[in-house]
């Protein structure tokens, strides 16, 4: 069956606490969803703020393959004329082929909200559909609350889809806005406005309950062919229904037509492209397109999958352009460690002794408190010296930091590092801002004039967690830090309980990987590690 799509992160979706979209961004997001092929794309409330009047402005310059951009609003207020309401007019002038208009459907709104009788209400939906309607716009009636009136007065939410439908609108949309309605009662209620009513039935869920994706198929199941949602979940208070999460179960569980096969691949791309615009982080637990959505970790489970993907993979990850992962870790069986390895040829350059070590050096290390599955910089390294145990950059002979605090220049930190190299032994001291930037200064020092490609690589960003925190100031630290070389990035990771210690373990860590890079080219380890770090 053909399921339309109704994206409404433009609008609904912004309306999350820390979802914040520019107009450019808002076209840009707009754009690669009618890449993706969403039939309806809801652009804002061009009658509430300039920002979405611009948009709509900008929206009809241009030449949208696929989708219907979509201006949304509300019934006309009671004090206005249909062609006198602002907002109403705003709908008109917003130039778009499709409009969506939210009514009240549930008394409690209309006595207490809107403080006017039923009969009122009904004629505010029916004037407003049918002057949009004689201005040659597709209308989507969202009603509101749809599922908390039906259930608090079922005659009245009815005769809110009949003054609707008798007005013309060309969808009538079921919302349950509150959020709190379960799958069994939406599938309930869908079925009887199925049954009293012919065209287009919608459906519109928030996840205030924590099933608004399992509603929104429910209802599709009941007879509803047009669903709502936003990209990521995103919206008030707990978000809406994930539309990346319906669409993947519409097309791959249920059989039915969307966006169509070809284009589930871009579904992970367009969830990492709006979640980047938005500036917030994709959950690495997202179904379908989170970067842990097809990661394993368990040795059993990695060994099982390597056989057959289908043991731990409901689906296959290239289905909707996501790709399966091994995670490493003190869970991790040989399988784990060989995966990447033996995918590019390197397994068998490691004898079975050497491969038995890299996993108990591994297993080890997270014990002490190491996560490489957050630290592929780290883990290419060890994979590195498995493979070349002689190759050494360099050793430390010795370091020593100390931090100064005087009135007038506040903290001063001073560190000195003594290192033996291939061209003998390198001393430097420096002053930083902080002891951290002090070692890294110092140990730049010492192998620039051999090294110095090592001037390209940087910092970009330094975590630290406390692992044990009942230890207080004498709990074991595991720092973090991401570098980049300006044509990639890594992550290394050091442990210990004195702070400075584990961000010099990062840090020598992540300058040994970029030197063993340098004097050891080997494009087939260079493969497997990209691979790995993709996902990481």
């Amino acid at each position: 069956m053909r399921i339309y799509t109704f994206d409404t992160t433009l609008r609904d979706g912004t309306q999350g606490e820390a979802v914040n979209l520019t107009v450019e961004d808002k076209l840009v997001i707009a754009q690669k969803l009618d890449d993706l092929g969403i039939d309806y794309i809801e652009g804002g409330w061009p009658g509430s703020n300039p920002k979405d009047k611009e948009f709509f402005a900008r929206a009809r310059t241009v030449r949208w393959k696929h989708a219907k951009i979509t201006a949304f609003g509300a019934t006309r207020l009671a004090k206005f004329s249909v062609d006198r309401d602002p907002s109403v007019l705003a709908l008109v002038e917003a130039g778009t082929p499709a409009v969506s208009i939210f009514g009240k459907s549930w008394d409690l709104h209309t006595e207490r909200a809107l403080r006017i009788s039923e009969e009122e209400n009904l004629r505010l939906i029916e004037d407003t559909v049918r002057f949009l309607k004689e201005h040659g716009k597709e209308v989507v009636f969202d009603a509101e609350h749809f599922f908390d009136g039906y259930k608090s007065n079922p005659a009245f939410a009815l005769r809110t889809l009949e003054a609707a439908k008798r007005a013309g609108a060309d969808v009538l949309c079921l919302c349950d806005t509150n959020g709190g309605s379960l799958p069994g009662e939406v599938a309930e209620i869908t079925a009887e406005v199925r049954r009293r009513f012919d065209g287009v039935i919608g459906i519109h869920t928030h996840n205030d309950s924590d099933v608004a994706v399992a509603n929104a198929i429910a209802a599709i199941e009941q007879g509803a062919t047009h669903v709502q949602g936003c990209i990521n979940g995103y919206g008030e208070r707990c978000g809406n229904a994930n539309l990346i999460s319906i669409i993947a179960n519409l097309e791959l569980k249920l059989g039915h037509t969307t966006i169509g096969a070809e284009k589930l691949a871009h579904l992970t791309s367009v969830a990492r492209f709006v979640a980047e615009l938005a500036n917030l982080p994709l959950r690495n637990d997202q179904p379908y397109v989170g970067q842990s959505a097809f990661a394993h970790k368990g040795g059993v489970h990695v060994s099982a999958v390597l056989r057959d993907s289908n043991t731990y993979e409901h689906i296959r990850p290239e289905l909707v352009g996501n790709r399966q992962r091994v995670l490493i870790s003190d869970l991790s069986g040989r399988a784990n460690i060989l995966y990447k390895l033996k995918e590019h040829g390197l397994a068998e350059r490691l004898t079975e002794e050497a491969r038995r070590e890299l996993l108990e050096r591994i297993k080890h290390l997270e014990y002490e408190g190491y996560e490489l599955e957050a630290a592929e910089g780290t883990f290419e390294l060890l994979v590195r010296e498995a493979l070349h145990p002689n190759l050494q950059p360099f050793e430390l002979v010795s370091f020593e930091v100390t931090t100064r605090m005087t009135p007038q220049r506040g903290s001063v930190s001073t560190a000195t590092v003594t290192l033996k190299a291939q061209d003998g032994v390198h001393s430097a001291t420096a002053t930083g801002h902080g002891p951290v930037n002090a070692l890294d200064l110092c140990l730049r020092q010492c192998l620039s004039s051999l090294y110095p490609s090592i001037r390209d690589v940087r910092l970009v960003d330094y975590k630290v967690r406390v692992l044990d925190s009942r230890k207080g100031t004498a709990a074991k630290v595991r720092v973090l830090v991401e570098w980049t070389d300006n044509k990639r990035s890594w992550t290394t990771v050091g442990v210990s309980d004195n702070v400075i210690e584990a961000s010099w373990l990062a840090l020598t860590d992540a300058i040994r990987l970029e030197l063993m890079r340098l004097l050891e080219k080997d494009e087939a380890l260079e493969k497997a590690v990209e691979d790995y770090c993709w996902g990481v």
